[in-house]
């Protein structure tokens, strides 16, 4: 099923739960925790983004040329807002969401809508370049909303004239990063598109912002002596040196913690994923 309007297509996505981030421990993967559920309705999007010709079409100013067909990078955050509202004016809006019932909105994809479009081959995003999101920018995943709604900005500084983007590889489509770009400035080879999805009015769910500090101190202390300090004291008194075990335990603890730091960058036991129905409404505190 498709819809249409003002010349802009847009396919249906069916509703899912598309599991978000890693489940992998090092630090180096925080960026990406914690892994959640995220539950998206049924929603329509463009599968490819937005044009110089439909933005034209769209706003009612003829255009022609080549160059309309290609994906617009004029398009900032901000005008993607103005273009959503002018078509929810427009008399296919109303007759869509007639035709559908219930409440729905124009606007640009949130992450776990883009990742849910994805799996589901209805969008294409071509290599190298970037699609600005409905999401503001995070530096992981907690305060994520659950249910695949925008994520407000809630931040101060420059950070708050700043939207999330996701970017493709430029040489593998199968490798993603999420970054952030201007609300109000073009970039190069960023890009736009429009989703037509159901307006989630129900009190939201999000990823909780505390985590169990001392259970992963404890964590942390356990694998840094196993994988660190043990095999620095261990590896001497094996070769035959144990009077250095004990007359250079500084040194060997010192390589021990260095070591278990970087064992620790790239390895940790896998956290568990949070799942949606393990998370009260609004739940800020909820540590996981």
């Amino acid at each position: 099923m498709s819809i249409s309007l003002n010349g802009l297509e847009f396919v249906q996505v069916e509703s899912t739960t598309t599991v978000m981030g890693t489940t992998k421990g090092g630090w180096v993967y925080a960026g990406q925790r914690p892994c959640y559920e995220a539950k998206t309705p049924t929603f329509y999007v463009m599968p490819s983004p937005l044009t110089d010709g439909e933005v034209a079409n769209a706003m009612g100013v003829n255009g022609d040329g080549d160059e309309q067909q290609r994906a617009t990078e004029t398009l900032t955050s901000l005008e993607l807002c103005e273009l959503a509202d002018h078509l929810m004016k427009s008399p296919a809006f109303d007759e869509a969401v007639n035709q559908l019932g219930g409440q729905w909105e124009l606007r640009g994809l949130t992450q776990a809508e883009w990742r849910a479009a994805r799996d589901q081959n209805v969008l294409l995003l071509e290599n190298g370049l970037t699609e600005r999101l409905a999401d503001a920018p995070s530096s992981n995943n907690r305060g994520a909303m659950m249910d695949g709604r925008p994520r407000p900005n809630e931040l101060l500084g420059p950070a708050a004239a700043q939207s999330a983007a996701i970017a493709v590889h430029p040489r593998n489509e199968t490798i993603t990063a999420m970054t952030s770009v201007p609300l109000d400035r073009p970039l190069p080879k960023v890009v736009a598109r429009l989703a037509f999805t159901p307006v989630r009015t129900e009190e939201p769910k999000r990823v909780p912002e505390n985590t169990d500090r001392w259970k992963n101190v404890r964590s942390e202390l356990l694998w840094t002596t196993l994988l660190g300090i043990v095999p620095s004291f261990l590896i001497p008194v094996l070769r035959g040196m144990g009077d250095y075990a004990t007359e250079g335990w500084v040194n060997l603890l010192f390589g021990g913690l260095c070591a278990g730091f970087f064992t620790g960058a790239i390895w940790r036991p896998r956290r568990p994923v949070l799942r949606y129905d393990e998370v009260e409404s609004s739940s800020m505190s909820v540590a996981q």
